[in-house]
C-alpha cells in the first residue's frame, strides 16, 4: 500500500499488497490520476479506514528502536553523523518529523537506513502508521 501525499495535501493512493503470515492482509489499485483535490481527503480516509492499526505499541516503537534509533535517538552512543536534530525519542518527535521519515524511509527508493535490512512489508506498515496512525496516538 502507498499513499503518495505532499505536505500541502495532495496525493495519489496506490496499492502494494500486504503480506502477513503468507496470506494476503489488505491489497488496493492505484487511483489513476495522482492529482490532488477535494477527494484526496477523503481517498486517504478510505486508505487508512481499510489499513491495519498500527499505534505507537504495536508498531512504531519497535520499529524506530529496531531500525532507527541506533543513530537516530538523542541517547545514541555512536549517531554515524546523523543531525543531532533528527532524533526519534517520542511519539511527539516522530510527529514533527513525518514528512522527512516518509520522504527518506519509504517510497520506490529509500534512503533509510542507509545499510538497507527492512523488508517492502515493514516498509509499508511504516507509511501505514504515519500517514494513518500517529497523529492520532497519544504520547506513551
Amino acid at each position: 500500500m502507498r499513499w503518495r501525499g505532499d505536505e500541502a495535501g495532495a496525493g495519489s493512493l496506490c496499492a502494494v499488497a500486504v503480506v502477513v503470515s503468507g496470506a494476503c492482509a489488505w491489497a488496493w489499485a492505484c487511483d489513476g490520476d495522482g492529482g490532488g483535490g477535494a477527494g484526496v481527503a477523503t481517498e486517504r480516509a478510505a486508505w487508512c479506514a481499510e489499513a491495519p492499526v498500527l499505534s505507537w505499541d504495536n508498531f512504531g516503537h519497535g520499529f524506530l528502536l529496531e531500525n532507527c534509533q541506533p543513530c537516530h535517538a538523542s541517547t545514541a552512543a555512536d549517531r554515524h553523523d546523523a543531525p543531532t536534530t533528527v532524533a526519534f525519542d517520542s511519539i511527539e518527535r516522530v510527529r514533527i518529523l513525518k514528512a522527512k521519515m516518509l520522504r527518506m524511509a519509504t517510497g520506490d527508493a529509500p534512503e533509510m537506513p542507509p545499510a538497507g535490512g527492512v523488508s517492502e512489508e515493514d516498509r509499508a506498515l511504516l507509511e501505514v502508521w504515519l500517514e494513518c496512525g500517529v497523529d492520532t496516538a497519544v504520547e506513551e
